[in-house]
């Protein structure tokens, strides 16, 4: 009896798994991003359309034409969103949850991602489907419990293979669906593991023709890398409409839900949650939860006004200087920018003559916040003086602009909004640009203009 000659051969190509580029053998750099020993070995023999339906759109009305149209025809309008009970989550969105739009949300294992979607789901008075394929329906129901919310509108499937999914949603025909996780999704037409290149890029794609057909908006839960990156190749980003980031500390209480991407409003909002027993907790004053309450004057601990997106924060940055043990200083940052602090001590040391070279120096951002907002520059020069000099600064003054290499003091965005967070919160006085003094008129919060860093100096230390 011989051997079969005609037996269908597996085929195999080889996946960046960092950009998500192919290649039919094996190299060691991936020449589209650069990156080295990147490249995996995939099976991706597709079986018939027939044998593995997908998400097909039966009624031609539904369907997206792909038919030219002129620019001048097409009608424009706001886009149509559902609102959401939760205003940290419509901030971050932009207005709401836009009908037909993809939205993934990445972040670390137990950060509360899943807890954020599901209590979305509950508090939604639409029809959501809440697909789950790490949890099982018991694990789901006990987690809502503890939510403490009933709704007969949410709907939950444990499964993870997308064609049983999309049965379901042909026959459930939900007004949201959320997906948990996509790196759990399988397709039969695609014969690697879950979570590999070719399944995540083939689930996703099958996602997207849904949401886009259906208009039907689709949140997808997604795993972080080791180095922050969501789990799967850098075309997932670029396929779904909005990227979220959900960071913070497991062993602190508070959470920063951060847009990167977003097609339908701005890129650069925050919202912030607490972490309770119920769920999570919408932070709507951010400011109070990000300065702490201090009993006695300390030293190294400046209040800055920054703006994430066109949220005004007042934060607190704390420094502490010290004299360098080792022969090399030491420079370390926590939710700043490490360039950007080396630039500001070089300018301190040249333009203000404090001898800074020789002094280790560490710079926090209090409550586990990440900004780049140039216009806490001054609050983080004045926390650093502060710890140098160690005198504590006014209790109720904040610092607002941005400081130059030659050391003048530029004036931020936002002013009035900044001005006015501070004056809300009961500071009695803001260090600023001398400019805007002229422009902005508080009602009950004084005003200091200073033309540069030097002027800063004497009028905190004398």
């Amino acid at each position: 009896m011989g051997l079969r000659t005609d037996m269908a051969k597996a085929k195999t190509v080889y996946f960046c798994q960092n950009c998500g580029a192919s290649s039919a053998k094996w190299i060691g750099q991936c020449p589209s991003c650069k990156q080295w020993n990147t490249y995996v070995e995939e099976i991706v023999e597709k079986g018939s359309a027939g044998q593995v339906p997908a998400w097909v759109d039966t009624d031609d009305k539904k369907s997206i034409s792909s038919n030219p149209t002129q620019i001048s025809m097409l009608k424009s309008g706001p886009d149509q969103r559902i609102t959401t009970t939760d205003g940290e989550l419509n901030r971050v969105l932009g207005g709401g949850i836009v009908l037909g739009s993809l939205v993934l949300i990445g972040g670390e294992p137990g950060i509360g991602k899943s807890t954020l979607m599901l209590q979305t789901a509950l508090q939604l008075e639409s029809k959501v489907l809440y697909v789950s394929g790490e949890e099982s329906e018991r694990q789901l129901k006990m987690r809502a419990d503890r939510i403490g919310i009933q709704n007969e509108a949410c709907y939950i499937l444990a499964e993870t293979e997308i064609q049983k999914i999309f049965k379901h949603v042909k026959k459930l025909n939900p007004d949201i669906l959320v997906v948990d996780s996509v790196q759990t999704l399988f397709s039969r037409a695609i014969e690697s593991t879950p979570g590999s290149i070719s399944q995540i890029r083939e689930c996703t794609g099958q996602l997207l023709r849904y949401a886009k057909e259906s208009n039907t908006p689709v949140l997808l839960i997604g795993h972080i890398t080791k180095d922050g990156q969501i789990a799967g190749p850098k075309v997932l980003e670029h396929m779904v409409d909005t990227v979220l980031q959900f960071e913070g500390d497991r062993h602190h209480v508070y959470r920063i839900l951060r847009s990167v991407k977003n097609r339908f409003g701005s890129a650069s909002e925050m919202g912030i949650y607490e972490m309770v027993e119920t769920g999570l907790r919408e932070v709507s004053n951010p400011s109070e939860v990000l300065i702490s309450n201090r009993e006695q004057l300390l030293s190294g601990i400046a209040i800055a006004a920054a703006v994430e997106g066109v949220r005004p924060l007042l934060i607190e940055t704390q420094a502490l200087v010290s004299t360098a043990v080792y022969g090399t200083p030491q420079r370390n940052v926590n939710g700043y920018d490490l360039r950007r602090l080396n630039m500001l001590l070089a300018v301190l040391e040249k333009r203000c003559g404090f001898k800074l070279a020789a002094q280790d120096v560490f710079v926090n951002i209090a409550g586990g916040l990440k900004l780049d907002d140039p216009g806490i520059d001054l609050g983080i020069a004045a926390a650093v003086l502060s710890s140098y000099e160690n005198i504590p600064l006014p209790t109720f003054t904040a610092f607002i602009g941005e400081i130059g290499l030659s050391g003048e003091v530029r004036s931020a965005t936002r002013m009035d909004q900044r001005i006015a967070e501070a004056e809300k919160l009961g500071f009695e006085e803001v260090i600023l640009h001398h400019s805007v003094v002229k422009n902005v008129k508080p009602k009950s919060i004084k005003l200091v203009g200073v033309k540069n860093i030097m002027e800063v100096a004497d009028y905190l230390f004398g």
